[in-house]
């Protein structure tokens, strides 16, 4: 069956996509149900009912566990140590990364007209 689309009307096109969409509903509610069958008949030759198997648990006197939320993926870096980018002048322990939040040292610092460069690890 060829069909020339590029000679058919609008109304036409449109019709013709109309019995499509209703042909690919009744396919994939056929095989829906076909894959149905087949998993029933599977579950009957293993001695269990479809909906134990759909309930994904060991037996229906089982209590529910409650539906796992879905998290995002922990960054590879996440828990890993920032090298100190940043040392306090009078004190070689303390440092910043640079990253967050400035401390107040090195807020005191800036507040003195200072360069955040002077502070850097070199």
């Amino acid at each position: 069956m060829d069909i020339n689309l590029s000679e058919m009307s609008v109304p036409e096109l449109r019709r013709l996509q109309g019995r499509l969409e209703t042909e690919i509903r009744r396919r994939d509610e056929t095989a829906r149900r076909d894959v149905l069958k087949q998993f029933k008949k599977i579950a009957a030759e293993h001695g269990v009912s479809i909906d134990d198997v759909l309930a994904d648990g060991p037996a229906k006197s089982a209590p529910k566990a409650a539906p796992k939320s879905r998290k995002k993926a922990a960054s590879p870096t996440k828990g890993k140590r920032v090298p100190m980018k940043y040392r306090h002048p009078d004190d070689p322990k303390s440092g910043w990364t640079g990253r967050g939040r400035k401390p107040r040292w090195v807020e005191a610092w800036l507040g003195e007209g200072k360069s955040l460069d002077e502070l850097l690890i070199k």
